[in-house]
């Protein structure tokens, strides 16, 4: 049960973009906000997953942490962090999906996330229930781009494919829908992060 999700206006459009965040860092920051701009978005909820099931615990990390750390790295005044799925105890993003249902009918959402996870798409749980309820927007990631578009999900759903050009219609669509759109890559993964590799700060 959800006791407290993010406010919103009704008929709005809010991009959801869920991960561990185990630590959040630039990239997650530059797809978000491209994310923003290029769906004409009027919120980004990051949702911080208490534990993703393809990964090891230990990978994923303590989740009070990584909620405060996104929380304080996440400061644009349309981006919202959330603990959704804490709430409700989800594991899986079509879990989530479905405690959202009475919020999805109040406004336009989207799914966002990297290239390098639409590649991997086909071994999330109830992946298909995912791609029939909302519509999604794939960001380019490095060496991912070809994998994701050449992957399981974007060849069984070739036909859903919207063309970046018309990447700000994507959140009005009826599922499925997605769209791969380019985006100025940066190299920061939080697996790089936690061995102590350190990434220069982008140019404002």
């Amino acid at each position: 049960m959800i006791r407290k999700a993010p406010a919103f206006g009704e008929g709005q459009r809010i991009g959801l973009f869920g991960g561990s965040f185990n630590p959040a860092h630039y990239g997650h920051y530059r797809v978000a906000l491209y994310a923003l701009k290029r769906l004409d978005l009027d919120w980004v909820w990051w949702l911080v997953s208490p534990q993703n099931p393809l990964k090891d615990p230990a990978e994923t990390g303590e989740y009070a942490g990584r909620l405060a750390g996104t929380t304080a790295f996440a400061r644009h005044p349309r981006f919202v962090v959330s603990d959704i799925e804490q709430q409700i105890g989800s594991r899986t993003t079509a879990e989530t999906l479905r405690a959202l249902k009475p919020a999805l009918k109040r406004g336009h959402f989207v799914w966002i996330m990297g290239a390098d996870s639409f590649a991997n798409l086909h071994h999330w749980h109830d992946w298909l229930e995912i791609m029939e309820t909302l519509p999604l927007a794939v960001l380019a990631r490095p060496g991912y781009s070809l994998r994701a578009l050449g992957g399981p999900a974007a060849t069984r759903f070739s036909e859903a494919q919207v063309p970046a050009e018309l990447a700000p219609r994507l959140v009005t669509m009826r599922p499925p829908a997605w769209c791969f759109i380019p985006m100025p890559l940066r190299r920061e993964s939080s697996t790089a992060i936690r061995k102590g590799q350190s990434f220069a700060a982008p140019a404002p």
